[in-house]
């Protein structure tokens, strides 16, 4: 009989590591008297059909058996129905954060009746495992990064979606109901939606966990859509043809087109259907095409300086499961690819005199107005393109300090900040003012982008 370690995720933010006070608890319906048990020996393979709960979490659980060396299982909560919202951790170091290299995250399945993404999410999941030992690119991807995918944000939705149904149909909703896509904060609108269990635990998850870069996986339309999805005259609109941009816009086109160049089909820009909207090279500001209250994009990036991006990968929201071969070979290089771009601005930590870590640190990149922060070891990311910035840091206890750094093309840029205490004594002040400081700005040559 083989033991899996699960832990949840509570116990993960309380020791950061899942060796520390993990438990052993059992997840998942109880095999079927007679059902063969999972073994080693039998091969690892993922159909092309759609899965339903029981069967993504017994592949789930599989995975996490097979590959305990890439693979991390664990649940962010619980859905209204009771369902485990199961996230996969796929990384060669999958039970502790690295030091250093970026969190990122895949969403899919909020909208329970748009399945593809759902699917694509265990195809990835597959490779990027077996891939590890072959592919140089994936070997690159998991040395440097930990993924986190949520391959079903709404199983009870999916649970009553039906194969088949293009538009509407049962499913998009939670089990009470509501639009999970409308139901998180909003910058520019109060959201007056009462919370939901799935939203309030992907809320507290993106809290726990520093996350870089992210996709919402949707299905409905074919185009990588970006921030903002609301703008500030909103109430009164259903369409819109005017833009809300990010002060990143130029790293959130560049993301979406990240995807949509890598996908043979999106890259058209062609409409899925008469009456549609076409979208030039495949790409669309969320406001753009339509604003919308209370989504899961713009709640990551305003309020934890996350960027995500929502990918629309299919325009029949729930096509017959014939066609998930042709949608798996579409998007497994999108897939991959978007996630290494990650790597790409500057990094770097935030320390006191004495080398000790600041965390919590308030860092924002001038003329770009939305923040983020330090994690409790100092760490920072920050998705930029190649050009010549300036880094502004505020802590508690600290003067504020200004670094100007460049990022380039072809490697990360590291940006290493000393703060000093907002009183120093004499002696520290006025050594600062005769003593150049040092430039903390490096260009990472260890890390090259490989290519695909």
């Amino acid at each position: 009989m083989i033991m899996t370690l699960c832990i949840s995720y509570k116990q993960y933010e309380k020791v950061n590591t899942w060796v520390g006070e993990a438990t052993l608890r059992g997840y998942g319906p109880p095999p079927a008297p007679g059902a063969p048990a999972d073994r080693a020996d039998q091969p690892y393979t993922i159909d092309f059909r759609y899965h339903d709960y029981d069967q993504l979490t017994k592949f789930l659980r599989t995975t996490s058996t097979r590959f305990p060396h890439l693979t991390a299982l664990y649940s962010i909560g619980k859905s209204v129905q009771g369902r485990d919202l199961w996230v996969l951790v796929v990384s060669s170091s999958p039970y502790e954060h690295m030091i250093g290299k970026p969190d990122v995250k895949y969403v899919a399945n909020m909208h329970g009746n748009e399945a593809v993404g759902r699917e694509l999410m265990l195809h990835l999941i597959h490779y990027l495992v077996t891939s590890y030992n072959t592919d140089t690119y994936v070997r690159w991807l998991l040395d440097n990064t930990r993924i986190h995918v949520l391959p079903s944000m709404n199983p009870d939705g999916y649970e009553v979606a039906r194969e088949g149904q293009c538009d509407g149909g049962q499913g998009r909703y939670n089990a009470r109901g509501f639009d999970l896509n409308r139901n998180f904060p909003d910058y520019f609108k109060q959201n007056n939606k009462r919370g939901q269990p799935e939203t309030d635990a992907v809320k507290e998850w993106i809290s726990k966990i520093q996350f870089v870069l992210s996709g919402g996986l949707h299905g409905g339309a074919l185009v990588a859509s970006y921030p903002f999805d609301n703008t500030p005259n909103s109430m009164f609109q259903s369409y819109s043809s005017a833009p809300s941009l990010t002060p990143d816009d130029d790293v959130f086109r560049h993301l979406a087109l990240t995807y949509a160049s890598n996908h043979p089909v999106m890259a058209r820009g062609a409409a899925c259907r008469s009456g549609a909207p076409a979208f030039a090279h495949g790409i669309t500001n969320g406001a753009a095409w339509y604003p919308l209250t209370g989504g899961m994009q713009d709640f990551n990036y305003v309020w934890y300086g996350c960027m995500e991006v929502t990918l629309e990968l299919s325009c029949c929201k729930f096509p017959p499961a014939s066609d998930l071969p042709k949608f798996w070979e579409e998007n497994r290089m999108a897939l991959v690819k978007f996630l290494g771009e990650a790597h790409r601005g500057v990094s770097g930590f935030v320390t006191d005199d004495g080398g000790n870590p600041v965390a919590r640190a308030a860092l924002k990149v001038k003329g770009r107005d939305v923040g983020f922060q330090t994690t409790k070891y100092g760490e920072f990311w920050r998705i930029l393109l190649p050009g010549v910035y300036k880094l502004e840091v505020y802590a508690d206890g600290f003067l504020p300090k200004e670094v100007d750094f460049m990022v380039v093309e072809q490697h990360p840029t590291l940006l290493n900040v000393t703060l000093h205490p907002a009183k120093p004594s004499t002696d520290l002040l006025s050594a600062a003012l005769v003593t150049p400081i040092p430039s903390a700005v490096v260009v990472d040559e260890s890390i090259v982008f490989p290519t695909l």
